[in-house]
């Protein structure tokens, strides 16, 4: 396979093809007949009819749509083809028709079995892309068709992660502790050669795909190393990270705030940066800060970040109306929280977040990390003059700049540089001010020594001066 062309419309964030099919037979209970299995063929294929994937225009009208450049058309390809390419693929493969089998049966769950109602595995597949291939084009709400980004055009060339994909797949079958710790049967020998014959023979993708479902069917429970692995293949082949988690045991090390594999921002300066015009501080905002998280991180860890800062900022001598400045500073939601009531309500949806996501976690507060004191200090210092004018929003509540910055003065020498530092990069976004590349750098610098993940820094890359 050279590539697969991507839908105009939509980044479909589910499993899709032939996997997603196979998903599909899992969640439903066995057809009884060969017109039953064929029903679900086509549910699966209406269901992603139904799906808008550009929401926020069906309250458009026709006119508005244009102006905005949407239109209604043919969606030119879309998972009634992916479920095609996938199918020719197996059908015009040397693998011999019981390979195909085992494979089908063990992404399906065994629910449906082509052979138990007279029919190869290859006329199974056959009937599946006559049914796709009856389908007329849907017409859907979207942008135009126009040039697109690389990443919206084309996946990167399977053949590049073809000896990846066999390699996790012939490790499972040489891993005892994987058969120990799951929750049932590995597939057996013959199946997982099948898959590996899929991916070097076929398509890695699809076999990658396919051994996911078959891991997902079997409840094999899977390390974290692996499941990282497992995540870089997904983004070489251009797959959402849901595709690889939703429904994959995963044996999550235990929650260590200490531990830093966020790639962007967390905490609670995470949470400041969630703010935007229409937002409310209130229970529900909270919560979806406490319930995200970057991807491979083990649940609950968004909570604990976001509770242990909260603890510092609440056991600290930092008066409440230097918590509100620091808040309005770092939001630029001045006005709307009121000191150390709403840090008890950040706090208090945390641990209701972290009962349910890790119940055996004890919350604990890391002793501060006093060494880049120092150093951030200098930067805060620095940036002062510049914004000794300045206001957090002036037309609103409007909080002097300069109260903002002696706030995060205190929290950088009285309580953590770390978190006074994560909260100044949000202070420079909300004041817009102007760097150098040279503070830039030196950022970089300070984000790598307290283990900031890669595009945590860069969030005030645009903040550079040009020249």
């Amino acid at each position: 396979m050279t590539g697969r062309q991507e839908p105009y419309y939509v980044d479909y964030d589910a499993d899709f093809g032939l996997s997603g099919l196979a998903e599909a037979f899992t969640l439903s209970p066995a057809p009884e007949d060969t017109g039953a299995a064929l029903g679900l063929v086509t549910a699966k294929l209406d269901a992603y009819d139904r799906e808008c994937p550009v929401g926020s225009v069906d309250h458009l009208s026709a006119d508005e749509r244009s102006i905005l450049g949407y239109d209604t058309s043919h969606d030119d390809w879309g998972y009634a083809d992916e479920l095609r390419e996938d199918v020719r693929g197996l059908v015009e493969s040397p693998l011999p028709d019981e390979a195909i089998r085992a494979v089908w049966r063990a992404a399906a769950g065994g629910g449906w079995d082509p052979a138990a109602h007279g029919m190869s595995a290859r006329d199974w597949l056959r009937r599946i892309d006559e049914i796709c291939a009856a389908r007329p084009p849907r017409k859907i709400p979207g942008r135009r068709p126009a040039p697109t980004s690389w990443w919206g055009t084309w996946r990167p060339a399977g053949d590049a992660v073809r000896d990846d994909v066999v390699a996790e797949i012939a490790g499972i079958a040489e891993t005892r502790s994987c058969r120990e710790r799951s929750g049932g049967p590995l597939p057996s020998p013959d199946t997982l050669s099948a898959l590996e014959e899929v991916a070097a023979r076929v398509d890695p993708d699809l076999g990658f795909r396919l051994f996911l479902r078959a891991l997902k069917v079997y409840s094999v429970r899977i390390e974290k190393a692996r499941y990282d692995r497992f995540q870089a293949l997904g983004e070489r082949l251009s797959h959402p990270a849901a595709l690889i988690d939703l429904g994959l045991d995963i044996a999550w090390p235990p929650i260590d705030t200490a531990r830093r594999d966020a790639t962007w921002d967390f905490g609670f300066s995470h949470l400041a940066g969630q703010a935007h015009q229409d937002w409310r501080e209130s229970r529900e905002e909270i919560r979806k800060a406490a319930e995200g998280g970057d991807i491979g991180q083990t649940p609950g860890s968004a909570a604990a970040a976001l509770l242990e800062d909260t603890l510092r900022l609440l056991r600290s001598a930092l008066p409440d109306a230097a918590v509100t400045a620091l808040w309005a500073g770092a939001s630029n939601r001045p006005g709307s929280t009121d000191g150390r009531d709403w840090l008890r309500l950040i706090a208090d949806v945390c641990r209701e977040r972290l009962r349910e996501a890790a119940p055996a976690y004890t919350p604990v507060v890391a002793p501060a990390r006093t060494e880049l004191a120092d150093t951030v200090l200098r930067e805060v210092r620095e940036t002062a003059p510049a914004v000794v004018d300045k206001v957090v929003s002036p037309h609103w509540h409007p909080v002097p700049a300069t109260d903002v910055m002696d706030a995060l003065e205190h929290v950088v020498t009285r309580i953590d540089p770390d978190l006074g530092f994560r909260l100044f990069l949000r202070v420079l976004n909300t004041l817009s001010v102007p760097l150098t590349q040279e503070q830039y750098d030196r950022y970089k610098a300070i984000g790598e020594r307290f283990g900031y993940g890669e595009y945590h820094v860069f969030d005030v890359d645009h903040l550079i001066e040009a020249g």
